[in-house]
């Protein structure tokens, strides 16, 4: 992998003060841009500059998000987003308005990938005031209270504190004393942080809004679509999802779930009874060990295409993994993009399950995404909108399926992981609906009490759920399980791309299904544009449609249960 050659920022830099960062900020701010060729230089300069900052603080994040009880990496991030980044705000406000007031920015418009990057910095300078600075300083270093929350939560099982990642593998066995037992812990763990939640939330939303009415909106809603550039839909798009997924998605769940009941003799399901096989199966367990699962991960990309298992093996060189899970860690799993290496790294919670198959093969796909736009000329061409980034992580997940033997030795463990993905694909969708409508009511009601949010979530779980889970006893459980989403949290707003980038997915296995070696092509093609297009083409170059229409999602969800039905014959 090469790694970028500075040509601005000195190589030996130490971000160790705001003022060793200062000296560039100053160079650009005071140089002359008296060409097109000048302007194009200093993109490239602070194009440069951007990504060595992004990757300083990325692997600060790394780092405390690996061990999170690591004093000298949490501060390590918080002097970061408290001290370097509040001071950046308004040189980056002032860098932008030289940028739109240089004459010649408007011959690079002509150039589409130029002018995606200018509406960008346009909208930046409309939403930028001072006064959000210390607010924003804030959030960032207030939401880091979530991950210490969930990381460190834990249960007791057979004498040994496991993870809640490894207490769910539990809710997998047939034993359903012990099922029971487990999530009775889990629930009693968690429910003792819904208090301190409650309260790290309302300060969240209390915060927000004052950022975005010191910006000029309502809410904060408004303010974060723009702050997001979402150009190329609306809040009325979304929720016109929410409404195709409860009409066209939640009766598919309903049906997966009542050929479920069916198969385990019930009429409805207890809460610690979603998560097993139906037929008495044990639990898949297609890896033992972190490094097992890559090695399987890697042979797979290998039959997509060579070059994508090559990407997973130079990340594998460079220590670019830490993938199973263990006390300290954050919870979940991420690509970090490295804007100035090109590599990413991958984090992950990986327990042996196949869900972790999954999330290996999706973040695989966020890594290609990374390769594959290294070479783009500024930073802000490879810093995508999560509607595309989502689209390269879970068109991966489908499009390996057919390759999964090399996790799997026997064809009914691959026919069922299969089926596991293709379910979890659809039953994912409403879930996704749900948190999306759930954040337009809380910031469009951003003075609402805990307890109206509790009656909100409540009717939601009435729309987008099947009725077919019966929560008696754990009502409380049921009410607090929002608080299970991180990104309410720390990336507000973010998620209801992965509904649309699952959409896109399922066309693009779809597709696969006609002609597999030119969906991979036009699927390579369209990681490789970044966002040097708009979102609607960048979905065209991979072959599908950027839709949300009750027809569009009613034609998709016939195909996956067609697919589901093929491998029940």
């Amino acid at each position: 992998m090469n790694k970028y050659r500075r040509s601005f920022v000195d190589e030996q830099l130490v971000i160790d003060s705001f003022e060793s960062v200062e000296k560039y900020l100053t160079l650009l701010l005071d140089r002359n841009l008296d060409s097109p060729e000048a302007l194009r230089k200093w993109l490239k300069d602070k194009s440069e500059l951007e990504a060595v900052l992004e990757e300083d603080m990325a692997w600060r994040y790394i780092r405390m998000s690996i061990d999170t009880a690591n004093e000298e990496f949490q501060k390590a991030y918080t002097f970061f987003v408290t001290e370097i980044q509040p001071k950046l705000a308004p040189i980056d406000d002032a860098l932008n308005k030289k940028f739109i007031a240089c004459p010649f920015h408007t011959e690079l418009e002509k150039e589409e990938a130029f002018a995606i990057h200018i509406r960008s910095v346009k909208s930046q300078l409309e939403l930028y005031r001072e006064e959000n600075i210390s607010i924003q300083a804030f959030l960032a270093e207030k939401t880091q209270e979530f991950g210490a929350l969930s990381g460190a939560q834990s249960i007791e099982h057979d004498g040994e504190s496991i993870t809640m990642q490894k207490a769910g593998l539990y809710l997998k066995e047939q034993d359903e004393s012990l099922r029971k037992s487990v999530f009775e812990k889990m629930a009693a763990r968690r429910s003792s942080d819904i208090a301190d939640l409650d309260t790290l939330f309302d300060t969240l939303i209390q915060k927000r809004t004052e950022l975005a009415k010191n910006a000029g909106f309502d809410n904060y809603r408004d303010y974060k679509f723009k702050e997001m550039g979402r150009f190329d839909y609306t809040k009325e798009s979304c929720f016109e999802f929410h409404d195709s997924v409860e009409k066209h998605i939640v009766p598919l769940v309903k049906k997966i779930q009542q050929e479920r009941l069916a198969k385990m003799n019930k009429e409805i399901f207890r809460p610690w009874d979603t998560a097993v096989n139906a037929e008495g199966k044990a639990p898949l367990k297609p890896f033992e060990t972190g490094q097992e699962m890559l090695d399987g991960t890697i042979a797979v990309f290998e039959k997509i295409n060579p070059e994508f298992s090559g990407f997973l093996k130079t990340m594998e060189e460079m220590k670019h993994f830490d993938l199973e899970s263990k006390p300290g860690k954050a919870p979940g799993g991420y690509n970090y993009p490295l804007y100035e290496t090109g590599a990413p790294f991958i984090f992950m919670n990986a327990v042996g399950s196949q869900g972790d198959i999954s999330t290996m093969i999706h973040e695989g796909g966020h890594a290609i995404h990374s390769f594959l736009t290294h070479e783009l000329e500024l930073t802000a061409f490879k810093s995508f909108p999560s509607e595309i980034a989502e689209l390269a992580s879970m068109s991966m997940e489908l499009l390996t399926m057919e390759h999964w033997d090399e996790f799997y030795d026997k064809a009914d463990d691959l026919n069922r992981a299969k089926k596991e993905q293709l379910q979890g694909t659809i039953t994912i969708l409403p879930w996704i609906a749900q948190i999306d409508a759930f954040q337009h009511w809380i910031y469009e009601n951003h003075n609402h009490t805990a307890a109206e949010r509790t009656t909100y979530w409540m009717e939601l779980n009435k729309r987008f759920g099947t009725g077919l889970v019966d929560w008696t006893g754990y009502e409380e459980t049921l009410a607090s399980s929002w608080q299970r989403q991180m990104h309410l949290f720390e990336v507000p707003f973010y998620y209801i791309e992965y509904g649309i980038a699952q959409l896109g997915a399922i066309g693009v296995w779809k597709n696969s299904k006609t002609n597999f070696k030119e969906s991979i092509e036009n699927y390579r093609s369209a990681l490789s544009l970044g966002y040097t297009k708009s979102m609607p083409e960048v979905y065209a170059r991979a072959g599908i449609d950027f839709k949300f229409s009750g027809d569009h999602i009613c034609t998709l969800a016939n195909f996956i249960e067609l697919e589901l039905e093929k491998l029940d014959t």
